[in-house]
């Protein structure tokens, strides 16, 4: 029994660490994608790129965790935007399945919230696929070079941003903008499962 037990723990632990998502060091992929922005514009990954870095975040209207975080993120994109970083936050959820992430959604969200930066539709997932993201909010930071510096979550308090007490996302743009190594890399990605197409 104590071995089964053992063997199942296990199991899940390395299902749990090998989620297929980009390892530091690799650069974007799929950054030549070109998606629909809430401005009606085509837009790349490749085409946000930041002369520091590039911030891909992936969200959605209807997740509540992205509903918690989203403010912060708006406010960490809009600042960092204005910092020299390209910042791009793209919905992979399928609209027939969850109607408020369709596009009117999505432009309208992006007004309401203040985004100032791109919010476009991964139209296949594909994009997502590609950086095997699975949850919504899911970032990943690039560094001038185009290398992936940090992956996984905003920070470590969804419910209450008085009570962060892990920066992990604007201490890696932190880092990134003062040429230092990003001290925690990699963080798990807590939110909804993305709702493939």
């Amino acid at each position: 029994m104590r071995v089964t037990h053992f063997a199942l723990s296990l199991l899940v632990v390395l299902a749990s660490t090998s989620s297929g998502a980009l390892t530091v060091g690799e650069v974007a992929p799929s950054a030549d994608v070109k998606m629909l922005n809430v401005d009606g514009r085509e837009l790349s990954i490749a085409d946000v790129k930041g002369a520091r870095g590039t911030l891909v975040v992936f969200t959605c209207n209807h997740c509540p965790y992205a509903k918690a975080w989203e403010q912060r993120l708006v406010s960490i994109g809009n600042a960092y935007r204005e910092n020299g970083f390209g910042v791009i936050a793209v919905n992979p959820n399928d609209a027939e399945a969850y109607e408020d992430d369709s596009y009117p959604e999505m432009q309208k969200r992006a007004k309401e919230k203040g985004y100032a930066f791109p919010y476009v539709v991964d139209a296949t997932s594909g994009v997502a696929k590609a950086f095997g993201a699975t949850r919504t909010p899911e970032v990943f930071v690039f560094d001038a070079g185009g290398k992936l510096v940090y992956h996984g979550a905003i920070d470590d308090n969804a419910e209450d941003a008085a009570k962060v007490t892990k920066a992990y996302l604007r201490d890696a743009l932190d880092a990134v903008t003062g040429g230092s190594p990003v001290r925690v890399a990699e963080t798990k990605a807590i939110g909804c499962s993305i709702k493939f197409r």
